[in-house]
């Protein structure tokens, strides 16, 4: 079995899990969002990066994983061949732009507030007439504009865009509703507005990505979900989806 080392990233650098480079490695991009993917101290943890380690492990691929800001993974696999970006909302305007391994879960994405802030919205209509803030290259960006939002935030990165909402610089933030339970639990003052949207989570990955390698992938992440390992995956990261 491989064994990956594992790099430390300063603001400068990247988390990057390695295994050894050969000419079919493929190089996996994704951001800090714990419970999906996230750095735990050296190593590289969620319920979405121990899918991908385990579908890479179960064809026995070479591969790196490295943590960076979202657009930079996001544009990283649009432009590198052999790359791909997790976990992705896969929607209409992405379709086309990669080749898709799904679904590593499927979300749903809600408005939040900071508790005890003036916001009274309880659905989409009511929202519309506050400041919203989202992050860069983030799908719901989309999703707000499509649903004739007037006044987006757009943040540099999601933790950027969490902090404005704390301290009451945004009104209203989209989220992944399973990353709500996680600050809820955590003791964090949110508050849930209305649900924003619901989509499939996958590995997107660059569109000359070889179709054989992909396909390989995605039998493996069938398996993983047909075996129970997926869902067993959700509950050690505290994530109880239903059947």
């Amino acid at each position: 079995m491989r064994k990956p080392l594992l790099v430390i990233a300063t603001s400068l650098f990247s988390l990057t899990l390695f295994s050894p480079a050969r000419a079919d490695t493929v190089h996996f991009t994704t951001e800090e969002y714990p419970p999906f993917n996230y750095r735990d101290g050296k190593t590289v943890v969620g319920a979405t990066t121990e899918q991908v380690q385990k579908v890479m492990a179960d064809i026995g691929v070479d591969y790196t994983i490295t943590v960076m800001p979202w657009a930079r993974a996001y544009n990283q696999a649009l432009a590198d061949p052999m790359t791909c970006v997790f976990a992705t909302a896969h929607n209409e305007e992405r379709n086309a732009l990669f080749k898709w391994v799904q679904p590593l879960l499927i979300d749903r994405s809600i408005l939040i507030k900071h508790g005890g802030s003036a916001v009274t919205a309880s659905t989409i209509d009511e929202a519309r007439k506050y400041l919203v803030g989202t992050w860069r290259e983030d799908y719901t960006e989309t999703i707000l504009r499509r649903n004739n939002f007037p006044r987006i935030d757009i943040g540099s990165d999601f933790k950027a865009s969490l902090k404005k909402l704390m301290s009451d610089r945004i009104d209203l933030m989209p989220i992944s509703e399973f990353y709500f339970d996680k600050l809820k639990a955590d003791g964090n003052a949110v508050e849930k507005v209305t649900v924003l949207s619901q989509q499939p989570m996958g590995i997107a990955c660059q569109k000359d990505f070889p179709t054989d390698l992909l396909n390989k992938m995605q039998t493996a992440l069938n398996a993983l979900i047909a075996n129970g390992t997926q869902k067993q995956i959700f509950l050690k990261y505290g994530l109880h989806l239903g059947d």
